[in-house]
Order: structure tokens, then sequence, then C-alpha cells
């Protein structure tokens, strides 16, 4: 039932409209993540290991790298979000002040002007939107979310950070992981090129990056095939064999694990806007 209504690609990141009735796995992403519940029945959502309820009343603001996973209450029907991937080079403020992009609470509410501005900006997203007007709708919203979510008296803990790393062994695995990432990696030998132990590399890995070199390898594969089913014509049994599964079966079962949907679904819907 899980499905995609609207996804657009383009230099701000991504910007989608699911129709979600499944949990998803733990997973993670490098950008800034804001979800917007537009309708049917209220969800959750576990970020960092906290819950949060996803209704009409709220926003879901989920830093880069902060593991979470979604939550359905209504596994028949399910219930439609409105979901920001915001790439962090996109977003100026914080760019220009040289600051990694992150948002100052996880979980807040929605004002009236907000209110207006999702709403507007959801309809844009799934009317066949030209490049010019959705940029601007879509950094305004941003803008205001980010704003609002720093309006709180007491900011949430700043989560260690992949870009933070300064252990040379665990920079060296995620050169590693990041050359060519796919699905048949062993960490184990990651860990061995690295001159580290299993244990002691999963819990520095851990220390270090705030995420397990699983999850950390897991949103490098999907990062890939994200941009292979938007950017190319690849048959998807080809864009799995090239990112390590052995079979199309396994690949839509790792992509609709992290994503929601199938491979095929997430396809059909996604356009890519260019300058």
């Amino acid at each position: 039932m899980s499905r995609a209504l609207a996804v657009f690609h383009g230099r701000f990141g991504r910007a989608t409209v699911y129709q979600l009735n499944r949990p998803f796995n733990v997973h993670a992403h490098r950008e800034g993540h804001l979800i917007f519940h537009v309708g049917g029945t209220p969800a959750s959502i576990d970020v960092c290991d906290r819950r949060f309820r996803l209704d009409e009343h709220a926003i879901v603001a989920v830093n880069p790298w902060e593991p979470h996973n979604f939550l359905p209450a209504d596994i028949g029907d399910g219930a439609v979000f409105f979901v920001l991937y915001v790439n962090a080079e996109w977003f100026a403020p914080d760019v220009a002040g040289g600051k990694p992009f992150r948002f100052g609470r996880t979980h807040f509410s929605r004002t009236a002007a907000l209110e207006k501005q999702i709403r507007r900006t959801a309809a844009l997203v799934c009317g066949a939107p030209s490049l010019s007007s959705l940029d601007c709708e879509l950094r305004q919203l941003i803008d205001i979310c980010h704003d609002e979510s720093w309006q709180c008296s007491e900011p949430e803990a700043e989560p260690r950070s992949c870009a933070a790393v300064t252990d040379f062994r665990v920079r060296k695995s995620i050169r590693l992981m990041s050359e060519s990432p796919g699905a048949e990696i062993e960490l184990d030998s990651i860990a061995r090129e690295a001159g580290l132990s299993r244990p002691h590399f999963y819990r520095l890995f851990r220390t270090q990056t705030g995420v397990t070199p699983h999850l950390y390898l897991n949103t490098l594969i999907m990062e890939q095939a994200l941009d292979a089913l938007v950017t190319t014509e690849s048959p998807i049994v080809d864009i799995g064999f090239d990112l390590g599964f052995s079979s199309q079966s396994g690949f839509t079962r790792f992509f609709a694990a992290n994503v929601g949907m199938a491979p095929t679904d997430y396809r059909r819907a996604a356009k890519v806007l260019r300058a």
C-alpha cells in the first residue's frame, strides 16, 4: 500500500509526498529531514531512541545522520506525509556561517503561518511545479522551520556528526566504504584494513560518528540507489546487481525497508528538476 505520490529531486535535495502504511528499518540520511503529516491517521517516529508523534499539529525535524524509523498506526490505509530532505550545501544560512546544518529541536508545533506554508508547498509538489516556483517555496518553508526549531529555550544536545570524525582509522574505514558502496562489502574486512578488531571497530565507529558501520553503509547504498533510479534508465535488476545484490527481490526488500516502498513505485513518481 505504501507508495510515492510525488517525488522531486533537485539541488535542494528531495521533496516528496508519500502514502505510508508500513514501518521502516532504522536508517539515516546525510540530509536534514523535515516530516509533515498532511492526511490520514497520525503515526509515530523514533529518532535517536526517542518516540515522537506525527500528526497535523506538529513538525518532526531529523538532523543529518540521526538514526530514525517510521511507525505507522494504520497498516490498512496508512497516512499521507510531506517529507523534505535538505542538502546541507543548499541551506544558505548555515553554509555562510560555516556551521553544520542542524535543527534545534526534533519535535515542535506548527504555527498558523507554518500550517499555511506546509499545505501550499505540499500542494505545489503534487501539482508538477516549475523549478523556479518550487525552489522559492521550499527555501521559504525550510527557513521558517529551521528558525522555529531554534525558538525553544532548551535546544537539544548536538549529536556526534560524521563530518567531525577525528580518528584516522575510522576516516580510513569511511573512505573504503565510500569508494564503492555495495551490499557485498564485508565490514569485518573493512575493520581489518583499518587495523582494528571487529568489536573495537564497531565501538569506535559508533563513538566517532553516532551511527553503526552497518547503518552508515546502508545510507551510502541508498544514496546510490536513489540516484540511479532517477538519473538513469537502467533496469532495476541491473541497479541492484551494481549495488551488490544477488537478485532483484533482495534489492527490492532492502529498498522498501529503507524508503517504505518498492523501487518501481519510487521511480514511477520521481522527477528531476534542473536549473
